[in-house]
């Protein structure tokens, strides 16, 4: 079997199917996927954390949560990679590895949110904050986001979020 050649113009076709899968096609609807994998996980932890925070109380729950967490990433981590932890010093700003101290917070706040509202009026209330704090920080350009301007769209879609949850609210 001979040698395929690629001409110069399908090199330049196949890298702009590329680079437009990466700007808006393949890539992002696999982006969506996780985004829905990762709220419906969430749901799920919510309400397994909630059950488990009955049994145990709320600090061993949380602690679970977190050293299973850890279990799990240094299983992946001997498995998949092996990036050097050391490189955890040269991380900046210092702030951003809070995340794990953020983290045991929101356990905690799911936790309580779902133990007191349930899960469907939790979940709904934590992703309209998710999405009104998400969309400050890329306003304001925060935390090393680059910054995006006032689109009106974006703020009409939280304000029909936030009439959704009344409706969900509605009795």
């Amino acid at each position: 079997m001979g040698k395929m050649s690629i001409l110069p113009i399908e090199s330049l076709q196949i890298g702009y199917t590329i680079q437009k899968m990466q700007h808006g096609g393949m890539f992002e609807m696999i982006g969506f996927v996780i985004a829905l994998l990762s709220g419906a996980l969430m749901s799920v932890q919510g309400v397994f954390n909630t059950q488990v925070t009955k049994t145990t109380g709320m600090w061993v729950s949380n602690g679970w949560v977190q050293l299973s967490a850890f279990a799990v990433c240094l299983a992946a981590w001997l498995i998949a990679g092996r990036d050097s932890v050391g490189t955890l010093a040269k991380v900046e700003p210092k702030y951003v590895l809070l995340g794990g101290v953020i983290g045991a917070g929101i356990t905690w706040t799911v936790i309580k949110s779902m133990e007191q509202l349930g899960p469907a009026k939790a979940a709904l209330l934590i992703v309209i904050s998710q999405l009104a704090v998400a969309y400050l920080i890329e306003l304001f350009g925060l935390f090393g986001v680059e910054k995006e301007p006032l689109e009106w769209r974006k703020v009409i879609g939280m304000g029909i979020a936030i009439v959704g949850v009344a409706i969900f609210q509605w009795k």
